[in-house]
């Protein structure tokens, strides 16, 4: 896989990470008097300007160990998540400041090494917040850039490693869902067919389970022409993943698109890393603003890993088979 496209992903997700750090948990309303314009210190958790959140550390997290295993080892991965957790690595700048509840449920579990690392998460119905979604596009390119395809099989890695955290089917369903349209963005789809096809994918793969009832209004031909009020951009995982795919449908660029995620309110920093993985693939890294890029906190770390991650990815697809 071209090192290009996974910094893509890694600078578009970081980048509206730390655009929705300062302002997450504040209203729509209040963000319609005062919207985010630009890259903000202060705020929410008092973060320097440019500073990225869990929803980075943990994508990064979990690079680095598909980096030196070469390959999806869950065990090692939580080893990582338990690192970010109790010492502040991979993080903007070493201070550890957010982290939801069901992920540092399941790192606590893990660490006590009762479960397997796929068995940490929550099964509770009520555990379906948005924290594997906003770190699942590692495995989505690791299995897409090694196997060409997102299918059964690769779907059955994608929710072990979403169930490192957080182990119900709502969860995982959306995290199949994502990575589902994000595997027709890299086969070369525009996004309007892309999320037609991923959806469509996504019906032949979930329609018989109950738990896809969740994600009616992703199936609706007129989700994208839904009144902005009637999008919901909390942490549960189903509002998540509808706030940024709506906000890619009814955007064009990268800039547009990270404003109108962030300014939804809320979860701001998870709708902007989540819509902002996918927009940083579309549109490139060139379509973010410069201003943005340099004010955003070790930007040459995050493209290091990048070309590591794509390095591997090219070394594991040209491997023979044995």
């Amino acid at each position: 896989m071209d090192a290009k496209i996974v910094g893509n992903m890694l600078l578009g997700l970081a980048v509206g990470d730390a655009l929705g750090v300062p302002v997450e948990f504040d209203s729509r309303r209040s963000l319609q008097e005062n919207p985010v314009i630009n890259m903000r210190s202060g705020g929410s958790w008092g973060q320097p300007a440019g500073t990225w959140s869990d929803d980075t550390s943990l994508t990064v997290a979990a690079m680095d160990s598909i980096i030196r295993r070469g390959k999806i080892d869950c065990a090692d991965i939580m080893e990582n998540f338990l690192r970010w957790y109790e010492r502040g690595d991979f993080t903007a700048n070493g201070n550890r400041f957010d982290v939801g509840n069901t992920t540092r449920s399941a790192i606590l579990r893990f660490s006590r090494r009762l479960l397997p690392p796929t068995k940490c998460g929550a099964t509770e119905k009520n555990s379906n917040g948005n924290g594997s979604l906003m770190r699942i596009l590692p495995a989505t390119l690791y299995l897409f850039g090694t196997r060409g395809k997102i299918g059964g099989d690769e779907l059955k890695i994608i929710h072990e490693f979403g169930a490192l955290t957080h182990g119900h089917i709502i969860s995982q369903i959306a995290c199949g869902i994502y990575s589902l349209i994000a595997a027709q963005i890299l086969n070369g789809k525009n996004l309007v067919d892309a999320f037609r096809i991923g959806i469509d994918d996504a019906k032949k793969f979930y329609g018989d389970n109950d738990a896809f009832k969740h994600f009616s209004r992703l199936c609706d031909e007129n989700f994208a022409a839904l009144p902005e009020e009637n999008i919901s951009a909390s942490g549960y995982v189903v509002d998540t993943l509808e706030a940024a795919l709506y906000c890619l449908l009814n955007t064009g660029d990268y800039k547009t698109l990270a404003l109108k995620a962030v300014n939804l309110g809320e979860d701001t920093d998870t709708v902007g890393a989540v819509a902002g993985g996918l927009a940083g693939i579309i549109y490139g890294v060139e379509s973010i603003p410069v201003e943005w890029l340099e004010t955003l906190k070790r930007r040459d770390y995050l493209e290091k890993i990048s070309a590591d991650f794509a390095n591997v990815i090219s070394c594991r697809k040209a491997a023979p088979v044995v």
